[in-house]
């Protein structure tokens, strides 16, 4: 069975309100460098990376962390601009559903590689079953869930979140 929990107007409503938390919070930043975990986490950025230009006075740019999400020692970690210097930018982390906390763990550090000013992360949903102490800093929505069920988001034509 599938319930939605996040219609498409919800997460344009719920970018809106991350970006202008980030925008509040962070007023002293001159820029941020918005990096999305490969798949709706880099999606979710570019959304968010236009409302932050069009509210903010920050210079925004923005990349990509690709990480094997399942078997992250598989692979190798890859930031998609590994050559920027982040030491002077507010880094945002953002990704679609964060659950153990993982995929966010691996991706931060590969990011803490290289020196940097700050970080923040983002979650569109936060399902609250930690594994690891990572907690995000700006959520969309909070989901109590068992850790049988899934939440699967879909940012294509038609955006929604479910519950599988």
């Amino acid at each position: 069975m599938k319930t939605t929990v996040l219609s498409h107007r919800q997460i344009e409503q719920k970018l809106q309100r991350i970006a202008y938390e980030i925008i509040e919070n962070n007023n002293e930043a001159s820029s941020f460098y918005l990096i999305g975990i490969k798949g709706n986490g880099s999606i979710l950025v570019k959304r968010l990376e236009a409302v932050l230009i069009q509210i903010g006075h920050q210079k925004v740019e923005s990349g990509e962390i690709i990480i094997n999400k399942q078997n992250p020692f598989n692979e190798p970690i890859q930031f998609t601009h590994d050559d920027i210097d982040l030491s002077k930018s507010t880094i945002i982390l953002v990704d679609d559903v964060i659950n153990s906390g993982r995929t966010m763990q691996y991706a931060l550090a590969k990011i803490l590689e290289k020196p940097v000013f700050k970080i923040k992360t983002v979650a569109l949903v936060d399902r609250k079953h930690r594994r690891y102490p990572i907690h995000s800093d700006y959520i969309g929505l909070t989901l109590s869930t068992t850790l049988q069920d899934r939440v699967k988001v879909d940012l294509g034509e038609e955006d929604c979140a479910f519950l599988v």
